[in-house]
């Protein structure tokens, strides 16, 4: 008898094959003591020999159903409607069945087991047990250093094992980048999933990540800085003592844009041009590009920008009547321009309007500060595969005394000139043979790649074309992607069809989200039926009985050869979390 077998000696199945069943949908008959189990979401062992060799079926129980022919019969339903219970019919003859989705399947050889394929249907009667931990663990043993838990089997005990693999050759590698998605509503843990996926993702040594973070909430805890309560993960601390990792958080502080097409742009949606009566975009964009052509003629670095020698010279172009001819045709036009020039304040509009834009140019004495071009040559250089966080949403100044001017608008034109940076390096790599295998992560990737239309000349715009771009193509280059989003529906169809791995948390059940939820599930109804159970979080009585469950599809678990979706409530105690996946820190000596 298997090691597997061993396991059920004297353990009583809670139920047996039954009819009608197919290769794609098991019919579980239900024994008497299980009916009055938990079982939804349960996973479930079948061993049944297939070309003379013992196979071992695993799936999830999706759905149980009652059925009481006698309850059906007409007669029997007046006699109910009149005395309710019918002591020989009601409850004796009831039948439970339950629909049983098979993911993986394992034939077992001399030295193990391996995958197989369910190629037949098992007779009927064939026993079907509850899966336990020690199960796993055999069927696995091969898989085992691979092996990553987020948390246990919807409604069931045993930790879902799941596998993150890295981009590149080798061992543990896919030998490609996957694009990944998470989605749900806000609350729905969506947020602290991705943080464990990050851990999962570090733990290969040659993998970098790019957390580009707008909220800054990822750049928080790899700050070690978690607000108080939920899931304090402490992410730093993890990645270095468990891992040997390091960690870069650059704020708003330690960025320095570095390119002359960006002032032009800056300066078209800025304050400083408000206050000098600019009208219509087509004047800003004609006075940008002479101040920004004028300014690199007269030698003048971009990192020299803030400077007030800078801004004189600025304002002494703007002053230049041949200049005003370029952006306003009509001598009324540049009058009334050259009145305002003369009445506002240089010193309050040094300041408050050109001063706080130009330091975005500077390193402003800061020596963390570095250019975007350097940050991704850091990020991408194979020798030192860097976790590097982007915090983007500018709640990090410097001082008071030096406030750089941030904005929406700004975030997204430095989102846009990582997304190009990226681009263009992972083009680079694949000329030169190189595999750059690197996980880049997007917070609230629905805000900047929304489905429906969008001016085409704004940032947002150029990012969601820059952003469908790369998810077609960055795959081969080594460059996978992980979206979060609290929305199916809104985010551009483009990458959703790219992903190749998603999570699906609470909130997706109605509307256009569960029409695309469905789409994307390949309208499995009993497994959709499964999700629908799912409940939100914080109808919880306390936030210590919440429960964040989760739908995953795609090839991310050794029980998903099939394709289908698998089910896990994921961990709510992070001393749990990091003891299933060794990664507590070794005590101090």
């Amino acid at each position: 008898m298997s090691s597997v077998a061993l396991l059920h000696d004297g353990t009583e199945p809670i139920g047996v094959l039954g009819s009608p069943s197919s290769t794609g949908q098991l019919t579980l008959e239900l024994l008497d003591a299980a009916t009055r189990r938990k079982l939804v979401g349960e996973l479930v062992i079948l061993p049944f020999v297939q070309d003379g060799v013992r196979h071992y079926a695993l799936g999830q129980i999706t759905e149980i159903v009652l059925r009481n022919v006698w309850h059906e019969d007409p007669t029997i339903r007046s006699l109910v409607r009149q005395r309710g219970r019918i002591d020989a019919v009601s409850e004796r003859q009831d039948t439970h069945q339950g629909m049983l989705a098979i993911s993986a399947v394992f034939a077992e050889d001399g030295t193990g087991f391996r995958p197989s394929i369910l190629g037949t249907v098992p007779p009927t009667g064939t026993p079907i047990f509850a899966v336990g931990d020690e199960v796993l663990d055999q069927l696995l043993a091969h898989a085992r250093a691979e092996l990553f838990y987020l948390g246990r089997v919807y409604g069931s005990g045993p930790k879902l094992p799941l596998w993150f693999k890295h981009f590149g050759r080798g061992p543990r590698g896919a030998g490609e980048a996957y694009h990944v998605g998470i989605f749900g509503k806000t609350g729905s843990g969506k947020s602290v999933l991705a943080k464990m996926l990050l851990l999962a993702y570090a733990r290969h040594p040659e993998m970098a990540l790019l957390v580009i973070d707008p909220q800054g909430e990822f750049s928080k805890d790899l700050r070690d800085r978690s607000a108080p309560g939920g899931f304090p993960l402490p992410l730093r601390t993890v990645l270095h003592d468990a891992l040997g990792r390091v960690a870069v958080v650059l704020s708003v502080r330690d960025l320095i844009l570095d390119r002359w097409e960006l002032l032009e742009e800056l300066l078209v949606t800025s304050e400083f041009f408000d206050k000098l009566s600019f009208g219509v975009r087509e004047n800003r964009q004609l006075a940008a590009r002479e101040i920004a052509q004028r300014l690199r003629k007269q030698g003048v670095q971009l990192g020299d920008l803030y400077e007030l020698k800078t801004f004189q010279r600025v304002l002494s172009i703007l002053s230049d009547e041949q200049v005003q001819r370029v952006f306003y045709r009509s001598a009324d036009a540049r009058a009334r321009f050259q009145y305002m020039l003369q009445r506002v304040d240089p010193r309050e509009l040094y300041s408050h309007s050109w001063r706080p834009l130009a330091l975005l140019f500077s390193d402003r004495g800061n020596p963390r500060a570095r250019t975007i071009e350097r940050v991704l040559d850091g990020l991408f250089r194979p020798t030192d595969r860097l976790i590097v966080s982007l915090d983007l949403s500018g709640a990090d100044p410097a001082d008071e005394h030096e406030q750089v001017l941030w904005d929406e608008t700004i975030q997204e034109i430095v989102i846009r000139r990582l997304l190009e940076g990226i681009r263009a390096a992972a083009e680079q790599a694949y000329a030169r043979s190189e595999n750059l295998n690197t996980l880049i992560l997007i917070d609230e990737a629905h805000r900047l790649a929304p489905s429906g239309y969008l001016d085409p000349e704004s940032p947002r715009a150029q990012i969601r074309t820059l952003l469908i771009d790369a998810v077609r193509t960055t795959r081969k280059y080594g460059v996978g992607w992980l979206l979060i989003s609290q929305s199916l529906a809104s985010l551009h169809p483009e990458i959703v069809s790219q992903l190749r791995i998603a999570f699906f948390g609470y909130g997706l059940g109605l509307g256009q989200e569960y029409r695309a939820l469905e789409s994307f599930a390949g309208g499995d109804e009993h497994a959709l039926a499964l999700y629908r159970l799912f409940r939100d979080p914080h109808s919880s009585f306390d936030p210590t009985s919440r429960v964040y469950s989760f739908m995953t599809v795609g090839p991310v678990s050794p029980l998903s050869f099939a394709g289908t979706p698998l089910f896990f409530n994921a961990f709510t105690d992070v001393q749990e979390f990091l003891a299933a996946n060794g990664l507590v820190p070794a005590s101090p000596r």
